[in-house]
């Protein structure tokens, strides 16, 4: 099945061409660099900024170097879809570049523990000072192990040896620690605007491979537009560097899709570990990755020499990923393991199954009779009736808010905990109360939200032209894109498997499925004046058409991004924690007695600050407090009693306040797109016990 485009459209080896080829995969084969040195140290107990840095330069180096190999000037273009003019390079590069300003503006402070980007940011923090997991809670400063004492918190399991771990996967946390390392906590920061431009930047040139060079600014300037990117890339989310290393790896095979050198079978083994690496990143990208799988099968059956690399590259990253899963984050999969045991195991039949067409395939008697079964069926009604199921598919997405209600019945504690957030939300929102709502059914409403109807209708007339293209064995570029794409789009679209609030949930589609949507509409804009272009008598409406057509592109997805694009939210909460660290002093050992407060500082205090912090078990009294305090001074220390306001603290000591908070915060909206924010407050009630106790 040759998937061959012809030379006459393939990229001309201009110096722009290069440039940009060079520049919109160097995003990920340095994350690829950084995780192969920082991955080892850490699982090593040796993550130290001296050891990271002197294996980085050097494996860098030889990445970068491998990545651009092209020795005879036109393997590095290859990929493109034309030739390459300077405005096209200098255009993705500026949109990348104003991006990151603006975020850089606008970046969010979540260092306080709410939700995920605060946690990753307390994980890399206390790789940046420790070097290694687990966490030591400091039991010794609270007198021993009392069985009124958690050391626990959100994100954060106390084990049964009294260790701590961090929930998630360490691949953000290994990215930002080197932002930490460099410039504290507010490089650290810094690190999320940075991902986000090197994403953008990745998108324009996956454009220029799979639409054309020319829209590949436009491609750019869209995805930098989306309220999720902008959202995302304003605190540390781990969808950040899976997309770097996703728009990375698609763009290095595309390089080498027809190729057989020497450079290719290298750049396809480096864009297949880039893929792997995900995992490492989002342990939910093992689903991702599954038609991955597939597509090195078909070459592997085409027995194209860049399969062999393709699937190492593939394995090792998959492989290291789950592996740190399983050595330090082993609480997060268990939590995990309803959802995580069947992609495992759908991973499983998948490569199975691949195994035996590969075999079937290549083995002549099938072999010949399958590939007759191929043409007949790429000459035949088939490629059409993909094109109208792919139509139906997006149709039923369309019509399912108005023929079903997506409910779920709580089955665990965090069930409970979550439907209780969901009814005071909709209480907020003015909708109806019911907190088994998942909101499901809204998914492709909310990918018009973020993108625009135009959009949402182009990629419609796009995806079944394409589906129906590659069914004839034309547009080989797009095999491997439309099958994630479309797995992609079709299982997020069906299952998001968040927690509905808006801007947080669109993060599952930024992952791909916007993206996706945005690469889908400008190819079937492109389709539509190359189709005009055809047209002798039209010929004239081009660049009418092409304007038009950009301008319905970009306008509504400018308007829905408009009334936060330069609304910063929390704000204010590294200097809040400074400040904090600074009033509670060395010495002290720190007892929270209010659950929230517990929730948001216990990890906080005690990796910023570097102090011993521990909070209540449920049902603790007054006794089992005053009981703690002893141990404490027994221990040489001085106690800290803290809540949230001055009531919970006064009966131990005069309450002082340490903490205050006044910022906005993310709105949370269920029916309709963000455009607003809340107000956020967060105060922080110290006592110290005089000597002589209560």
């Amino acid at each position: 099945m040759p998937f061959s485009n012809g030379p006459d459209v393939r990229g001309n080896s201009t110096r722009a061409g290069r440039v940009l080829t060079r520049l919109t995969v160097a995003p990920a084969l340095l994350i690829v660099a950084w995780l192969a040195v920082s991955l080892p140290l850490f699982m090593a107990g040796w993550y130290r900024l001296g050891p990271a840095l002197a294996l980085f330069v050097p494996v860098a180096f030889l990445v970068l170097k491998a990545g651009f190999w092209d020795r005879t000037r036109l393997e590095l273009t290859a990929g493109l879809r034309g030739p390459v003019s300077w405005w096209v390079t200098g255009g993705v590069v500026a949109v990348a570049v104003a991006f990151f300003a603006l975020e850089l503006a606008m970046s969010a402070e979540q260092v306080v523990v709410r939700r995920d980007p605060a946690s990753y940011v307390q994980f890399a923090t206390w790789l940046n000072d420790h070097g290694a997991l687990p966490i030591d809670p400091m039991r010794w400063a609270f007198g021993g192990g009392d069985p009124v004492l958690r050391y626990d918190s959100p994100a954060f399991y106390e084990l049964g040896d009294g260790q701590v771990v961090p929930q998630f996967m360490a691949g953000l946390p290994l990215v930002l620690a080197l932002g930490g390392w460099l410039g504290g906590t507010d490089a650290m920061l810094a690190m999320a605007p940075l991902l986000g431009a090197c994403a953008v930047l990745s998108f324009g040139g996956l454009t220029a491979r799979l639409v054309g060079p020319r829209w590949a600014p436009v491609g750019a300037l869209a995805l930098a537009l989306t309220l999720p990117m902008q959202w995302l890339a304003r605190s540390t989310y781990s969808e950040l560097p899976a997309l770097v290393l996703l728009l990375g790896g698609l763009s290095l095979l595309q390089d080498v899709r027809e190729l057989e050198s020497g450079a290719a079978r290298v750049r396809a083994f480096l864009g297949g570990l880039a893929l792997g690496l995900i995992v490492l990143v989002r342990i939910d990208g093992i689903r991702d990755l599954l038609p991955v799988v597939v597509f090195a099968g078909l070459m592997a059956a085409r027995r194209r020499p860049t399969w062999p690399p393709l699937v190492a590259g593939l394995a090792l990253g998959a492989g290291a990923g789950l592996l740190e899963g399983y050595v330090e984050s082993r609480p997060y999969l268990d939590y995990l393991s309803d959802s995580l045991r069947p992609a495992l195991l759908l991973a499983a039949g998948v490569i199975a199954g691949t195994v035996l067409m590969v075999a079937a395939l290549r083995w002549p008697p099938t072999g010949v009779r399958l590939r007759r079964l191929g043409v007949a069926a790429s000459a035949g009604r088939l490629p059409d009736v993909a094109a109208v199921c792919v139509l139906l598919v997006v149709a039923g997405f369309a019509v399912r808010p108005y023929v079903q209600t997506v409910r779920r019945a709580p089955r665990t504690e965090d069930d409970r905990i979550n439907v209780e957030f969901l009814e005071e939300v909709q209480r907020i929102n003015h909708v109806a109360v019911d907190g088994w709502r998942q909101y499901s059914e809204l998914s492709l409403h909310w990918v018009a939200w973020y993108v625009g109807v135009p959009v949402l209708l182009l990629a419609a007339l796009g995806a079944p032209l394409l589906a129906r293209r590659l069914l004839r064995r034309s547009n080989g570029e797009w095999v491997l894109p439309f099958m994630m794409i479309a797995w992609t789009a079709v299982t997020t679209l069906y299952r998001p498997g968040i927690t509905p609030d808006h801007p947080w949930a669109s993060r599952r589609l930024i992952s791909l499925v916007i993206p996706g949507f945005l690469l889908l509409a400008l190819w079937g804009l492109a389709w539509c004046v190359r189709y005009v272009r055809r047209t002798g008598r039209w010929r004239w409406a081009v660049m009418p058409v092409a304007l038009a057509g950009v301008a319905a592109v970009l306008v509504p997805i400018a308007v829905t991004s408009r009334p936060l694009m330069l609304t910063p939210t929390e704000q204010g909460e590294v200097a809040q924690v400074r400040a904090m660290c600074r009033e509670i002093g060395p010495g002290r050992s720190v007892v929270i007695v209010e659950p929230v407060t517990a929730d948001r500082f216990v990890q906080v205090i005690r990796g910023m600050c570097g102090i011993p912090a521990a909070r209540l078990a449920p049902g603790a009294g007054r006794g089992d407090v005053q009981r703690v305090i002893d141990g404490i001074r027994d221990a040489g220390r001085r106690p800290a009693v803290l809540g949230a306001d001055p009531a919970q603290v006064s009966g131990y000591g005069a309450a002082e306040q340490i903490f205050r908070l006044r910022t906005r915060q993310d709105e949370r909206s269920l029916v309709k797109p963000p455009d607003g924010t809340w107000p956020l407050a967060i105060d922080v009630w110290m006592a110290e016990p005089p000597p002589d106790g209560l």
